[in-house]
């Protein structure tokens, strides 16, 4: 199948960026969407009985957001342990998403490090792009 999403967990958690979404909810069966899009005003997607969960990560933020990328890990390893088919994304699926990948590879303790889960994600949607602030928040998250 040709998709510009990814899966990060087999048949449970999935990736993209915002025009992703129908396809995720479409073909995939995706029950749960974690946008971390601070500019968006609904689901990408909006269909019935798909949660859709907002969380405000801005992309060029200053200001840290550790608590907001907690929440929004949180939120899809949630789902997943909830048995949900799961989608994240923001906009173009590098920035924000890359580091909700990391982390939840990291809460799933299918990485042992961050620099491990930075590569996993990236060996599987190589777009990726973790910006310096959103490294910041993990290294405050998830210190040694």
């Amino acid at each position: 199948m040709n998709h510009s999403y990814h899966m990060l967990v087999e048949n449970s958690i999935y990736f993209g960026g915002a025009k992703d979404v129908q396809d995720m909810i479409e073909q995939e069966g995706v029950e749960v969407v974690v946008d971390l899009r601070e500019e968006a005003e609904g689901c990408a997607y909006p269909k019935p009985g798909v949660v859709w969960i907002q969380v405000p990560l801005g992309d060029e933020a200053e200001e840290p957001q550790a608590e907001l990328f907690k929440q929004a890990i949180a939120h899809v390893v949630g789902a997943h342990k909830e048995g949900k088919k799961v989608a994240f994304h923001c906009g173009g699926g590098k920035g924000r998403t890359g580091a909700v990948a990391v982390g939840t590879l990291m809460e799933l303790e299918m990485a042992n490090s961050l620099e491990e889960a930075e590569q996993k994600a990236k060996a599987i949607r190589p777009i990726i792009s973790v910006k310096p602030a959103q490294w910041e928040a993990l290294q405050s998250i998830y210190k040694k």
